[in-house]
């Protein structure tokens, strides 16, 4: 049985809350928070599987009080609000550096139109993040991260695929905006994202940093210096003569846009010639793709532990001895930049 808290200042949307949930037979809500104050302390003293989170609140509102549950009762949060606009990105990067895992729009009313969709999605969610394990906000670095043996010299990395999930947008924040104007390979993104938020994270992702950012097109030639998102629920890939190639087929793992789609288009179309990089996120994929980054002599870096919101992707990679090295955040533009001048690490 999945334990959850819900703390919304509206009694109206904490029934609503409260009844869609327990819909599930796997799903208790064994407590309700008016407040942020009140959601920790019922955090700390019942201790549940996930929360789901209000943002405007009086008093302590949603974020402060997913960053104090993080320090006091470290648990799976799910800021569920009507405040998740598409449009503002800036919630969920917000939610994410507090502790959040997941940002979601609102229930609505049970009359209106897709009602449903968004219940059976949240209930979803809600039972995906329960199996997620998490740690206190800002842990202490471990002194030396492990690190994969350096392989054998290889030559200039000519595209670069990025694939992330949970805790992705912040996570790819910091490493575009540490990348400069002139870097030269094209990077490709697949960024596990509630539908509808991928417009608002390119044009986020684009006001952060010196590259070129936006969304993928069919057929649009790959340019240096720029960066491809996959869109909404379509796979993204690339050609021999280096074009984007997006698809509508199947989801892998559940997934569509896939990471591993990516990764193993990219090793077919640039075989040793292609670097990969898996960020935080939450289950596996992007690990199948990998094997044919590595069978094709590309480059691999995970994402470690200790910056990562989630470490399920990377753990993958690096459980299955694929990563070249395994490195902090803040260290991953810097190697991206040595690969594409030519650099043998």
């Amino acid at each position: 049985m999945i334990r959850v808290l819900v703390a919304d200042d509206s009694a109206t949307v904490r029934e609503l809350l409260v009844a869609a949930l327990e819909a599930d037979p796997d799903v208790e809500v064994v407590g309700r928070a008016r407040d942020g104050e009140e959601a920790v302390d019922l955090a700390v003293r019942l201790r549940p599987d996930v929360i789901t989170m209000d943002v405007h609140m009086p008093g302590m509102n949603g974020l402060e009080a997913t960053r104090e549950i993080m320090v006091r009762a470290p648990t799976p949060i799910v800021i569920v609000s009507s405040a998740a606009d598409p449009a503002d990105v800036s919630l969920s990067l917000d939610a994410t550096r507090a502790g959040a895992l997941m940002v979601m729009p609102a229930l609505g009313e049970p009359l209106a139109a897709g009602f449903n969709e968004r219940r059976a999605e949240l209930v979803g969610m809600v039972k995906a993040m329960a199996e997620v394990r998490v740690v206190r906000r800002h842990p202490r670095r471990p002194a030396g991260p492990p690190r994969s043996p350096t392989r054998a010299a290889r030559g200039r990395t000519e595209l670069v695929a990025i694939a992330a999930s949970t805790g992705g947008p912040a996570a790819l924040h910091c490493i575009l905006r540490m990348l400069p104007r002139d870097f030269a390979a094209p990077i490709l993104v697949v960024q596990h994202i509630a539908p509808n938020f991928i417009e608002g994270l390119c044009a986020w992702l684009a006001s952060a940093c010196d590259l070129r950012v936006k969304l993928a097109r069919q057929g649009e030639a790959l340019t240096p210096g720029t960066v491809y998102l996959a869109p909404d629920r379509r796979h993204l890939g690339t050609s021999a003569d280096g074009k984007i190639v997006l698809s509508d087929g199947e989801p892998l793992s559940g997934f569509r846009p896939s990471a591993s789609h990516l990764f193993g288009s990219v090793a077919r179309s640039h075989g040793s010639a292609a670097g990969a990089v898996i960020l935080t996120g939450m289950g596996r994929d992007g690990v199948d793709g990998l094997h044919a980054v590595r069978a094709a002599g590309g480059r691999i870096l995970a994402q470690d532990q200790a910056t990562s919101v989630v470490y399920a992707m990377p753990r993958e990679a690096v459980d299955a001895g694929l990563a070249d090295a395994v490195l902090p955040l803040a260290e991953i533009a810097p190697r991206l930049v040595q690969w594409v001048q030519g650099g043998t690490r």
